[in-house]
């Protein structure tokens, strides 16, 4: 059974730049499109409309979001096939549970209810920390599609998974997609206790955590085919901003996230948290159970 690729939509500006890109990368994937639209709340607000088309009014808004949604899918990928979703539940439920069963769920930087475009919504945050499945959020006002990008790179924040983390397995996948490079990096830093009062010793202790980024970035990307595009780097300095400053001149930023089981023990670490309230390109969480 082919999986497909979710969107979530809500009538606001980032929703709908959530779904263009969405729509490019469901052409990429050759994937059917599910454009997911759900809300507890609003079926408590009554409205005229409502009242004269003998609907409650939560009905009635859902069906124009997914409608407008689905149309506008069509009108720029006309070859996706689109499926219109309404839920009544909680947004960040409805999308995780979606989720289950996606290649991936592609969200808004923040919802109507978002205060300003540098803050990434609730909605997208919980999505992002629960979600099974790799989740795209949409950053930064000018990414309205997914190819052909304006860069065409991707980066990958590498971490201590090794060779078998599923973001560099997705990173690689989104480059040969794409036809793009893949530059995979990884931010090192010597801790200050750390560090000597003797000049002739002082670059010794940072030339070890070095060398040890340098280990860790070519173990994990021992497995990537011959055919791909890949340039390595190591950067001293706090991951988050090493990705986030990377990510200025980028088309995706690909990072993971752990996930250790539990209702409540799904959490985002500090990084991957930092990148998705800054990054200035689309993000890709990629899960990883311990």
């Amino acid at each position: 059974m082919d999986l497909p690729l979710v969107v979530g939509v809500d009538g606001s500006e980032p929703s709908l730049r959530a779904v263009d890109w969405a729509a490019d990368e469901a052409v990429l994937r050759g994937a059917e499109l599910r454009v997911v639209y759900a809300s507890l709340w609003e079926r408590y607000e009554g409205t005229a409309l409502a009242t004269d088309l003998g609907k409650p009014s939560e009905a009635v808004l859902s069906e124009d979001v997914v409608d407008s949604a689905a149309r506008r899918v069509h009108a720029r990928r006309p070859e996706v096939k689109v499926t219109p979703v309404v839920l009544a539940e909680e947004p960040e439920h409805a999308l995780v549970d979606e989720g289950r069963r996606a290649l991936a769920v592609v969200v808004g930087s923040r919802g109507r209810s978002g205060i300003a475009e540098f803050l990434l919504g609730s909605v997208s945050l919980s999505v992002a920390a629960h979600a099974d499945c790799p989740v795209i959020v949409l950053r930064g006002g000018r990414d309205k599609q997914a190819v052909p990008g304006a860069h065409g790179r991707v980066v990958l924040g590498v971490g201590a998974e090794g060779a078998e983390s599923p973001a560099v397995r997705f990173a690689v996948d989104e480059v040969r997609r794409r036809g793009a490079r893949l530059e995979a990096v990884r931010a090192w830093r010597c801790p200050v206790h750390e560090t000597t009062g003797y000049p002739a010793m002082a670059g010794e202790p940072a030339r070890q955590y070095e060398e040890g980024a340098v280990s860790a970035l070519e173990w994990a990307l021992r497995d990537v085919p011959a055919d791909v595009d890949v340039h390595c780097s190591t950067v001293e300095g706090h991951a988050r901003r090493v990705l986030t400053n990377l990510s200025r001149d980028a088309d995706l930023l690909v990072v993971g996230a752990k996930r250790r089981g539990g209702r409540f023990g799904v959490q985002l670490g500090r990084v991957t948290h930092a990148v998705l309230h800054h990054s200035a390109c689309p993000v890709a969480v990629v899960p990883q159970w311990a």
